[in-house]
């Protein structure tokens, strides 16, 4: 299940027939996933040249199934998140993946960083330099 969407891009790609096959592919992927125990299914994308938006769209519609079948991003590449306090779902569907994720460390409360007394140098006597140091 080796998914390639450049091939399968400049292969071409019929919607129609797609639609048709969606469910027995993901049937298949499910029970695939089920037997290798995680998502094996790797998605290399090389430039898409000449690529039309309905060829991605229909991609997209039939990438990340979970092992239930479900589809768990939709043709417009955004996930439905849920409130974890409260359960809600979020009144728009949202982007997913590992930039988003790692925005989440630069807050502003990990950066601010003061300094009206601290450690010096033994050396230079001067203030050591940079927040991990106490520093100024």
């Amino acid at each position: 299940f080796e998914l390639h969407l450049g091939w399968v891009a400049s292969q071409g790609w019929d919607a129609t027939a797609a639609r048709e096959a969606g469910e027995e592919w993901a049937a298949a992927y499910s029970q695939y996933n089920a037997v290798v125990g995680q998502r094996e299914g790797r998605v290399a994308t090389p430039v898409f040249d000449g690529v039309e938006s309905d060829e991605l769209r229909g991609l997209l519609e039939n990438t990340n199934v979970n092992r239930d079948g479900d589809r768990l991003i939709g043709a417009s590449g955004k996930a439905q998140l849920f409130d974890g306090r409260t359960g809600d779902p979020f009144p728009e569907p949202v982007s997913v993946g590992y930039m988003y994720m790692l925005k989440l460390h630069h807050l502003v409360d990990d950066k601010i960083h003061a300094r009206s007394t601290g450690p010096y140098s033994m050396v230079t006597q001067q203030p050591l330099g940079g927040k991990a140091q106490f520093g100024g």
